[in-house]
């Protein structure tokens, strides 16, 4: 090794250790307070009805928007990544969230709702959760997939703890003034970003994202637009931004992947299809349980328990599908997940006393865990990995549609019928539908001589199997890069 090379590996690296270990606490609380926040809006349900006069499906308009830009904005917020770093963009996040949320105490209306806590908290806290995972990638390199699991538990924790804050303040203050504090207390993601500095590296330089100019692709489309602008025929310009725009489409939003492989086809139209009712238990439980004469505090104490369940199924099933038995059986563990969801749906219907509807909180938390997952492994098992990142832009694009138009629409069926069983009827049908799609679409496509023969990434190759979302430092060939959990708000 020569003494360069001998002086940089000698270097400390700020890497899985020291101020990583601070840099994954606030990625934990940046977790609680922008994934864990969005299931507490049930607690405020009636009270946001009663104070605009609204419907059930006016009023839940308002979670939906939250929910599906959270899910929506990730590109846009890939792209402010790339051009300002990481911690800006937390902080850019805090701050939207923070504002929207305080603004929402000033609502006169609904539609005002829809705006600041709906759309403005809801981009705010896109930007702070997925900037911040995109950071903790940089600080850890040999524990990263201990960072990930350890900073997957804040989701569980936000869900446990945002209900019983929600309920307490909504009794002593009311719902402006806990939405006031709530703005508060989002602007705490401003801090935790403020903890994520920029890496270091050995030569001294921060491992910045690169800039457009240094990036192949851009550069290809930068000298395709520029030679396009300066042809003097009209037909040049115009095709060459097309060429641009399609390039970008295709960087960020994988429409080729859909229509060429089957398997993210199959898989991205059956979630889609499943998120349409995989949210309405959320948003519909509490106010469920109080028409049926449950107290308040133990209606809100219900999400409360999904959330703590969670904490320790959700590493459990994690562990129990990277078992070498299930690598190309992933897909039906996780069809199993959503058939159970649905089921469980069904326990609601039958009875709405508080001991039944704890029964349905402990089956529902279990089948969520494998759900959450699940989710994005399944999705990397289904896409080669170099392709990964435009693929999962349009799935999450996709998915936050169908979050965005489900409970409305179903808010509407019970404003006709007065009766919220049709929540879990209508969620049931979505959930077991796309489970039974999923499962059964899968197991036809793998009896196909033609998947046999096409050629798959080998599974025991790490560099190729195994998706970085951060580009890390070069590693020794004898050290395989480490897996990325993925976390989803799930």
């Amino acid at each position: 090794m020569s003494p360069g090379g001998a002086a940089r590996h000698g270097a400390a690296k700020p890497q899985d250790q020291g101020w990583a270990w601070m840099v994954l606490l606030a990625t934990v609380l940046l977790q609680g307070l922008t994934l864990g926040y969005p299931p507490c809006i049930g607690v405020f349900f009636t009270d946001l009805q009663r104070e605009f006069q609204a419907s059930n499906s006016e009023t839940s308009w308002f979670p939906s928007i939250m929910v599906a830009v959270l899910h929506g904005g990730g590109p846009l917020c890939s792209i402010l990544v790339k051009r300002f770093g990481c911690r800006f963009v937390v902080m850019l996040g805090g701050l939207l969230s923070g504002v929207g949320m305080v603004s929402s105490s000033f609502c006169r209306s609904i539609g005002q709702l829809y705006l600041t806590a709906g759309f403005i908290t809801g981009l705010g806290s896109c930007f702070s959760f997925q900037a911040g995972v995109t950071m903790l990638g940089y600080y850890f390199v040999r524990w990263r997939t201990l960072a990930n699991a350890i900073a997957s538990m804040g989701v569980s924790l936000g869900f446990t703890l945002w209900p019983l804050l929600s309920q307490y303040l909504l009794d002593e203050m009311g719902w402006r003034n806990t939405f006031l504090i709530f703005g508060g207390i989002l602007l705490n993601c401003c801090v935790c970003g403020a903890i994520m500095r920029p890496v270091q590296l050995a030569s001294g330089a921060p491992p910045q994202s690169p800039k457009p100019a240094e990036e192949p692709g851009r550069t290809a489309e930068g000298a395709q637009l520029s030679n396009g602008a300066s042809s003097p025929h009209p037909e040049l310009r115009q095709q060459s931004r097309r060429t641009v725009c399609l390039q970008m489409l295709q960087k960020y939003l994988a429409f080729d992947i859909f229509c060429q492989n089957k398997g993210y086809q199959i898989y991205t139209v059956g979630v889609t299809w499943m998120m349409m009712g995989f949210a309405l238990p959320h948003i519909y439980l509490v106010p469920y349980a109080i028409q049926n004469g449950v107290e308040e505090r133990r209606a809100a104490l219900l999400i409360s328990i999904i959330g703590f369940i969670n904490i320790f199924i959700r590493p459990l099933t994690g562990l129990l599908s990277g078992h070498s038995i299930f690598t190309r059986r992933r897909i039906y563990l996780f069809s199993l997940a959503v058939l159970l969801c649905g089921l469980s749906n069904f326990i609601c219907v039958i009875s709405a006393e508080f001991s039944v509807l704890i029964v349905y909180c402990i089956i529902l938390s279990i089948a969520m865990s494998g759900i959450g997952a699940l989710l994005f492994q399944v999705l990397m098992d289904v896409v080669e990995m170099d392709r990964f990142s435009s693929a999962l832009g349009l799935f999450t694009i996709l998915e936050s549609i169908t979050l965005l138009i489900g409970p409305p629409l179903t808010g509407l069926l019970v404003d006709i019928t007065s009766d919220f069983r049709y929540i879990f009827y209508t969620s049931s049908f979505f959930l077991i539908s796309a489970a039974l799609f999923m499962g059964l679409s899968f197991c036809a496509l793998q009896k196909k001589p033609k998947l046999k023969d096409a050629p798959k990434v080998p599974l025991d190759n790490p560099s190729k199997c195994q998706y970085n979302e951060i580009p890390t430092e070069p590693r020794a060939e004898s050290q395989s890069p480490p897996a990325v959990v993925h976390i989803t708000s799930i």
